[in-house]
């Protein structure tokens, strides 16, 4: 028996059932398991050996065994190695004479060791070993279920444990096979063949199995196979040692219940339908992927009794199951459904008739239930899960604009919009971690002397896979994923290191970046923007930081983003208000916000010559700048008759293509020696 235990895993319990002491140790050296029997014959607590609190014991042994075998050759032993008589000392110095039966064992798939001792005074080793022998018999069958195979798989004696848990007699089971203690479905099938090939070929299996019990209830076992020798024939035998798991099995199921089905419902939850549209995709099968959700939930919520049998979102469930019967169905938040469907378009909107047809009733009236759902289909519309939220997000959107109650696809054209829109936020993931973004500049000119005076940093992107990606396109995508603050991190670098050079070529320049208000959200955003700049050497009196009408509105509602625009203030940086006149324009935040510089849109500059009054209005920024002590920048700027007039109207600072396009520093050289 003991033979057949060689290379497993051996549980405490085991060893504690074994009347003489044993104990493993694994390949570094530590004991691990140390029986009440090595207890009472050495001295050493379990505690003891086990925490590392005494290490004579292993120090003793290995001393011991040198002449026989190194610690090396312990763990490499490949069969069981018997020494007939040692001499060890137990904890209070007193002489213990015994012999060993060492057993090549695993700990965590890692080499260890087991060792079997007795306690003998005058005994041969060949009694010793019956003794061992009978002791480990012993305690398997008080451990564990044991079940006994002749050679083509019948079953030839078991023990109590056995019949216990499998309810079946010894007369009745004994002639049964082996394949009849496993439930008949394919999944099981093909590991009990697995089983019985490798018992065929003389080796161990083991692992966890679902079996059945004589009147056909399931439970599972943790089971080591073993093919080994009949004890009075010398025939080839298999052995079956199992441990009951059914309770463990239950409770893991009950919590992967808990992780993936909603309560309420029943319905499987985002996490599991994510699984499952991945196994889908995976083998290619095409389906609609159907978002729908409840109009004005929480209103219907509180129309709907309290004291009702059934919740609203059960009532609507239970006609959501009934509608798309056969077709996975999962519940994304409280009113939120997704519904995989290879159904038709024209089926999957007839839900709303279904939901007229048959109503939820409050008090015997009717809950107007509003419905604004999306059908996305794979693989012709999107291709990942992600994606197939993003198209519903979007589809919602639009329904509910036009009024909701409609389940509606995205046109082709929005799909392919999507699709790019996934792409470029991928791609600018990569960019970033590679800091594959480029730095343009375009200079700005004092009004009267011409004179290059700052130059406003801009992002540009160039991918090798999707070509060039305009800055209308970036920052959107960049705000909405919220990587706006990496790549304005990466701009502020990239400027203050510009604007050192520049110092040091003479050039005296300002260097302005746009920032977002999302960056302003993280209360960091002043202390890291101060840390890059210090980092770079840059004075910070070198740099502007550009804000929009929409990032002033709410800043000044909220008080964290005020603070730290002061912080900035206060250490030398100033703020330019962009695009003015284009947001919403409010003479309040131009009072309670550190800015210093106002800047006219493009737009009002591209038609002043066209119309008097939009002439009348760049006149009227211009002034009202002044009034505050704010310079004037006009951007856009393209022509020689817009510069004569932005003169006249006092402007103080010109940006535009008229000056020179946004370029790399290398290309604006000449223009700064101008």
């Amino acid at each position: 028996m003991i033979n057949s235990l060689k290379n497993i895993e051996i549980d405490i319990h085991f060893l504690d059932h074994y009347t003489d002491p044993a104990f493993a140790i694994s390949q570094n050296g530590t004991l691990f398991e140390w029986n009440e029997a090595a207890e009472r014959a050495f001295g050493y607590t379990r505690e003891d050996v086990v925490t590392n609190t005494s290490t004579e014991f292993v120090e003793l042994l290995h001393d011991t065994l040198a002449p026989i075998m190194s610690k090396e050759a312990m763990f490499k032993l490949k069969d069981i190695k018997s020494i007939p008589q040692l001499k060890l000392i137990n904890a209070t110095g007193q002489p213990v004479t015994c012999s060993l039966l060492l057993t090549p064992a695993k700990k965590n798939n890692e080499p260890a060791v087991i060792g079997f001792l007795h306690v003998y005074q005058e005994k041969s080793d060949i009694g010793y070993k019956v003794q061992h022998l009978e002791s480990i018999t012993n305690g398997l069958e008080k451990s564990f279920m044991l079940t006994y195979l002749d050679y083509d798989g019948f079953i030839i004696g078991c023990n109590n444990q056995f019949l216990k848990t499998s309810h079946w007699t010894p007369k009745r089971v004994i002639g049964k096979t082996f394949w009849q203690l496993f439930p008949d479905h394919e999944e099981i099938e093909e590991t009990v063949e697995q089983i019985w090939q490798q018992l065929q070929a003389g080796n161990s299996w083991q692992g966890e199995v679902e079996k059945v019990t004589k009147d056909g209830q399931l439970y599972y076992t943790y089971l080591i196979a073993i093919p080994t020798i009949a004890k009075d024939s010398n025939d080839p035998i298999f052995v079956l040692i199992e441990r009951d798991i059914t309770d463990h099995r239950q409770l893991q199921t009950q919590l992967e219940r808990i992780a993936y089905i909603d309560q309420e419902t029943g319905l499987m939850n985002t996490h599991r339908l994510e699984n499952i549209i991945a196994e889908k995709i995976e083998i290619g099968r095409h389906f609609s992927f159907v978002y729908l959700s409840i109009d004005k939930f929480y209103t219907l919520k509180d129309l709907y009794a309290v004291e009702a049998e059934e919740s609203l979102i059960v009532e609507f469930t239970k006609r959501l199951k009934m509608y798309f019967q056969d077709s996975t169905m999962a519940r994304i938040n409280e009113s939120d459904f997704v519904v995989l469907t290879p159904l038709s378009d024209w089926f999957i909107q007839g839900f709303l008739t279904y939901l007229q047809q048959n109503p939820i009733y409050n008090n015997h009236a009717a809950v107007p239930i509003s419905i604004s759902g999306g059908m996305t289909r794979f693989p012709e519309d999107q291709t990942t899960f992600s994606q197939m939220m993003k198209a519903s997000v979007a589809t919602i959107a639009t329904v509910r604009e036009a009024g909701g109650n409609n389940i509606v696809s995205l046109s082709k054209a929005s799909h392919k919009a999507l699709n790019r829109r996934s792409i470029v936020e991928k791609r600018l993931l990569l960019a970033l971690d590679q800091r594959n973004l480029d730095v343009y500049y375009q200079p700005l000119v004092d009004a009267v002397s011409n004179k290059v005076i700052a130059m406003e940093a801009l992002v540009r992107w160039h991918d090798e896979e999707i070509g060039t990606v305009s800055p209308d396109e970036l920052i959107p995508i960049a705000e909405e994923t919220g990587l706006i603050s990496e790549i304005g991190n990466f701009m502020l670098e990239k400027a203050c290191l510009q604007a050192v050079e520049w110092q040091k070529q003479g050039y005296d320049l300002k260097v302005s970046i746009n920032s977002s208000v999302r960056e302003f959200r993280d209360k960091n955003a002043a202390k890291t923007m101060l840390e890059i700049i210090e980092r770079t050497g840059c004075p910070t009196t070198s740099i502007h930081l550009e804000i929009t009408e929409k990032f002033a509105l709410e800043a000044e509602s909220e008080s964290s983003i005020m603070s730290q625009m002061r912080t900035l203030e206060q250490a030398g940086i100033s703020f330019i208000l962009d695009d003015f006149g284009t947001g919403y324009a409010s003479f309040r935040y131009m009072q309670l916000l550190p800015i210093k510089t106002l800047k006219i849109d493009q737009t009002f500059i591209a038609s002043m010559l066209k119309s008097e009054k939009s002439a009348q209005i760049v006149n009227g920024m211009v002034q009202l700048g002044k009034s505050m002590n704010f310079a004037v920048i006009a951007e856009g700027v393209e022509n020689e008759e817009q510069v004569e007039m932005l003169q006249q109207f006092g402007c103080d600072i010109l940006q535009g293509y008229y000056i020179s396009k946004p370029a790399l520093p290398n290309e604006l050289k000449s223009l700064l020696k101008a």
